[in-house]
């Protein structure tokens, strides 16, 4: 795979990146972004499986295995688990759907603006996708601040990492497999920590947003 192929391939498969993180932003069903956050593993996932193969480099293509069944599969299974018999949508977003859009169109043009030397010196498709990964992370920022429910700051902190690993892998040309193996189990670990968590303040004082819970603290 080499040339217009591959420049085509991982452009879609790093759009879809984008076009996850977008979504997340302009739903509020949970169930739907659930559905998001496994369909972004998935792409990013193959971000890694085009470079993998474009470099024949079997440490990439094992880590895309790890990437598509840690974000892909296990993560959205955990989030949904977390999800299950509370509220089915974010009925209080700090920030209204249409603002939010706005706010999401003006975090991607900053991204390309403010990565355009980081774009060149990678140089090549893959310094002028960098920008998409930057914009990725700072739409998971602005779901952290946006949204109340506790499952949606679990997505947005994994909308950063996605942000972050592709950032790192259209930079460096991929990470080595540990340390890719880490992250993710890092990441994984951190879901199934945030759900207990999440199960246990529903038991006890029902479906809360951040609002609520921070009355409780006070």
């Amino acid at each position: 795979m080499s040339g217009s192929p591959f420049t085509s391939t991982l452009t879609l498969a790093v759009g879809a990146v984008l076009v996850g993180a977008i979504s997340v932003v302009w739903l509020t069903s949970i169930r739907s972004v659930i559905r998001v956050v496994a369909f972004q593993g998935v792409a990013l996932g193959l971000v890694v499986l085009v470079l993998g193969v474009h470099l024949s480099d079997p440490g990439l293509i094992a880590t895309a295995a790890v990437v598509l069944a840690a974000k892909g599969i296990a993560i959205p299974i955990l989030l949904g688990r977390a999800g299950a018999g509370g509220l089915t949508r974010e009925t209080r977003p700090l920030v209204n759907v249409p603002a939010s859009l706005v706010a999401s169109a003006f975090l991607i043009v900053l991204a390309f603006v403010a990565t355009r030397d980081v774009a060149h010196f990678v140089g090549g498709p893959t310094g002028d996708l960098v920008p998409v990964g930057v914009a990725t992370g700072l739409l998971g920022y602005f779901v952290l601040v946006a949204r109340r429910r506790p499952i949606f700051q679990m997505v947005g902190l994994l909308m950063i990492d996605n942000g972050i690993a592709v950032v790192a892998f259209l930079c460096t040309a991929g990470v080595p497999f540990l340390i890719e193996m880490g992250v993710s189990l890092d990441v994984l670990l951190g879901v199934v920590v945030l759900m207990v968590l999440a199960q246990r303040l529903r038991s006890e004082f029902g479906d809360l947003d951040l609002d609520e819970l921070q009355e409780l603290h006070d």
